[in-house]
């Protein structure tokens, strides 16, 4: 199958799937934190498509806060360390929280946000994705909840996006290498 779009090279998952696999995870996390109150954190702009697909499909109650992030590139131009360039609104401290991302990739990112967060004091903390990018994983992390794992191709929609264009396609397909 093939997209209408000339950048794309292929559709990965069409939304059906896509649709099918987020009603499958948000039940695993609602049969996880029945009885509880659950805080879902996105890391925007990516998360936000997912986050809130998901967060519709949560059958316990939920609280949503972002929080957005810098890459710091040191001056040989390579990756640094990661700034939060935007904190959470409220504190987390006593409560379920579970990290949404829209891809894990190194893991490097994730595993800065999830020691962050437990630092404040949360009941719990998770972590979800709606991507999997296993083949460059270099940190060590649990993802507790994932909807995809992908091959090592460039990938937009459902939130990722390249050069702030295709975050609102509903599928998630290949972009062409230039």
């Amino acid at each position: 199958m093939t997209s209408a779009e000339p950048r794309l090279e292929r559709i990965l998952f069409t939304e059906e799937q896509v649709n099918q696999r987020v009603d499958e995870v948000a039940a695993e996390i609602s049969a996880h934190y029945a009885g509880r109150e659950l805080k879902l954190i996105g890391v925007l702009k990516g998360s936000v498509f997912f986050l809130t697909a998901l967060a519709r499909r949560l059958t316990v109650p939920v609280k949503i806060d972002f929080l957005a992030i810098s890459p710091f590139v040191n001056p040989a131009g390579a990756p640094g360390v990661v700034r939060i360039s935007k904190d959470l609104d409220e504190g987390i401290q006593g409560e379920h929280v579970l990290l949404v991302e829209d891809i894990i990739d190194t893991g490097f990112t994730a595993r800065y946000l999830l020691r962050n967060l437990a630092s404040r004091g949360p009941e719990s903390i998770g972590l979800c994705t709606l991507l999997d990018r296993t083949t460059r994983r270099l940190a060590q992390i649990t993802i507790d909840y994932r909807c995809f794992e992908i091959p090592d191709r460039f990938v937009v929609g459902c939130g990722l996006d390249f050069k702030q264009l295709y975050r609102n396609l509903g599928y998630i397909a290949v972009l062409k290498p230039d």
